[in-house]
């Protein structure tokens, strides 16, 4: 048996262990990092002067000074020190600089993109996958029954899309 769970490395308590309550919370202070993580940026290579335990960062390409080592890992001050996670893919925080989401997808972190086959509000569909190109009218006889039907495309995309009701 391992000393630590596969995916987080939570330290396990070992049979017989002293100063249990060590390991536990260490554990509980991983778990506090990963429930529902909220980082302060994203990207930041130099760890804040003077952090408050309990504040997150997510380390930037280029790490220095404390974070040296720690590229793309979530960083956590904590009374003890710096706490580093690595993340794994579909881990998603809040960032509360750019106040958007942003994901490790197992190669970086993807800033404010919301991947996903369409989306929904009160259980109607309005953005789905991109339609086809409306093709626009061009110097015709009968300017009216043109911009009619380019009207009428726009329409139908819009529709198509979700962002207007069919009707």
């Amino acid at each position: 048996m391992t000393d630590a769970t596969p995916r987080w490395r939570l330290p396990f308590l070992a049979a017989g262990q002293a100063q249990k309550e060590l390991t536990h919370n260490e554990a509980l202070m991983l778990l506090d990092l990963l429930s529902n993580p909220c980082v302060e940026a994203v990207g930041v290579n130099a760890p804040p002067a003077d952090p408050t335990p309990g504040q997150c960062w997510v380390v930037g390409d280029d790490p220095m000074g404390a974070w040296g080592g720690q590229a793309r890992t979530l960083a956590a001050w904590t009374d003890g020190g710096w706490r580093f996670l690595s993340p794994h893919a579909g881990l998603s925080v809040w960032s509360r600089a750019d106040r958007y989401r942003c994901h490790w997808d197992g190669d970086g972190w993807r800033r404010g993109l919301v991947p996903a086959l369409a989306i929904h509000i009160d259980g109607k569909k309005v953005v789905g996958a991109q339609q086809p190109a409306v093709a626009i009218g061009g110097g015709g006889q009968v300017v009216d029954s043109e911009a009619r039907l380019a009207l009428k495309a726009v329409i139908g995309a819009l529709q198509a899309h979700g962002l207007l009701a069919s009707g």
